[in-house]
């Protein structure tokens, strides 16, 4: 989307600091959600087993299965802010203990960049200026670190809420108790994959119907997995 380019809104989205996006933590969990419970419902179908056992086995998933996707997406985001604060330490200390070091480091990052003589030493004498601004540069240009981290606990709730909405949708026909509910189920939930798929293409280049495709085709094969281990498994049950 294209906005305000006017020095006043430049300097306005400059003060509110960047946007943080969220989007791959909700497709993330959408997509897990839905691969899995459908695949539980898949497995359970191939097997011949009952719409209670789907019910019983789809909801637990959503549940335990949605709660660990949740708790492990903040851990790791998490994780990305603490690796952040231990290179914010040890570069404060590298500046105290080794200035003549850390300094030669930056004059070799912008002399990469291309800038050299007395516009690379002003370049040099600005940032090793400031700490602050001499650390901020390091964690980005030599650990490739992101001055900003998406929150654990946003990336997280992002993940459940999407895993739940998306993974109950392969359970809503077996509430009916139909015989129709395993094709509904199925249709249903392709359509999840292809809506999850063509919304995300609204932050890509990609056209939203090959993005719809690509993600569908991935909850497809997790499916014919699932269902070919549950017809393996009745068969031999069978035996």
């Amino acid at each position: 989307m294209d906005h305000d380019h006017s020095p006043a809104a430049i300097r306005e989205r400059l003060d509110e600091g960047p946007r943080l996006s969220y989007l791959r933590d909700f497709v993330y969990g959408g997509i897990d959600g839905a691969v899995t419970t459908f695949a539980i419902v898949s497995g359970v179908v191939g097997a011949q087993l009952s719409a209670s056992i789907v019910l019983i086995l789809g909801v637990a998933n959503l549940l335990a299965d949605g709660f660990s996707m949740a708790a492990s997406n903040f851990s790791g985001t998490r994780a990305e802010h603490d690796e952040r604060e231990r290179v914010r330490e040890m570069e404060h200390r590298h500046i105290r203990l080794y200035p003549d070091g850390e300094r030669e480091e930056i004059r070799q990052i912008f002399a990469r960049k291309g800038f050299e003589g007395e516009e690379l030493d002003m370049i040099v004498e600005r940032i090793t200026s400031d700490d602050d601004l001499w650390v901020n540069t390091m964690i980005q240009e030599e650990y490739g670190l992101p001055m900003e981290i998406r929150s654990p606990w946003v990336a997280a709730g992002s993940t459940m809420l999407a895993f739940v909405i998306c993974g109950a949708v392969p359970l809503l026909p077996f509430f009916a108790d139909s015989e129709n509910a395993p094709a509904w189920s199925l249709a249903a939930t392709l359509f999840v994959f292809f809506g999850i798929g063509s919304a995300k293409s609204r932050w890509s280049v990609i056209p939203w119907w090959r993005s719809g495709l690509e993600t569908l085709s991935i909850g497809a094969v997790a499916a014919g997995i699932a269902y070919g281990v549950g017809v393996l498994l009745r068969g031999l049950a069978a035996a």
